[in-house]
């Protein structure tokens, strides 16, 4: 059983009331390491982009930003051995939220949602293009270079503009970010959670086998 921060703050705080009461604190640690995989688990504003069968045991889910290099790292070096071994398996259900550092990841965030229109293939395959390109789109003319992305995906200009000005949308993300920085103590990316335990920046795949193989066999 791997003990998160939160869980152990609510076992120092609540052990010696559970002592008075007869409760047993073991009962309030698992209860505590349960609620904070329910808080990972809720969507807010905006619907999961979610790789892999909702029935596996085993669920990770990742906080990025599309201008964070660490992020790009990961995507390119990890990830494909993550979706390789676990996910095209059946073994894992992966979630990618958006934790947009910038105005730019925004933009980003916002033009993968707008070509994916719900399709969650696509926008893992137009987050991939993001992550592959960030040097292009962060460092250059950002607007130019994803009104192109977004052409190539079959947007038209109109609606690449459109998308890059919807306020709702980006009040959804930045919504979310705001639930992920305060109830779940994101701050800083890559963040991930392995059924709700925290994992802060870009581990190797070895560091993330070492987590979801004993949760398969258990």
């Amino acid at each position: 059983m791997i003990l998160t921060r939160r869980a152990f703050t609510t076992m120092l705080s609540l052990t010696g009331l559970a002592a008075l009461a007869g409760v047993s604190p073991l009962r309030l640690i698992t209860e505590a390491m349960a609620q904070t995989a329910a808080d990972v688990a809720k969507p807010v504003s905006l619907p999961d982009m979610a790789l892999g069968p909702a029935s596996a045991s085993v669920t990770i889910t990742e906080y990025a930003s599309l201008t964070c290099p660490h992020c790009a790292t990961f995507n390119e070096q990890v990830f494909p051995k993550i979706k390789a071994e676990y996910i095209d398996t059946g073994k894992v259900r992966y979630i990618f939220r958006e934790f947009p550092l910038d105005i730019k990841a925004a933009a980003g965030s916002m033009l993968s949602r707008c070509i994916a229109n719900g399709d969650a293939a696509k926008y893992f395959a137009v987050t991939d293009m993001l992550f592959r390109q960030q040097n292009d789109w962060v460092m250059k003319n950002t607007t130019e270079t994803l009104a192109r992305i977004g052409k190539q995906a079959g947007l038209s200009q109109q609606q690449v503009e459109d998308c890059l000005k919807n306020q709702a949308l980006l009040d959804k993300i930045v919504a979310d970010q705001k639930y992920a920085s305060e109830v779940l103590k994101v701050d800083s990316t890559p963040t991930f959670f392995i059924n709700g335990d925290k994992i802060k920046g870009d581990a190797s795949f070895e560091e993330f086998a070492k987590k979801i193989n004993p949760l398969l066999k258990s």
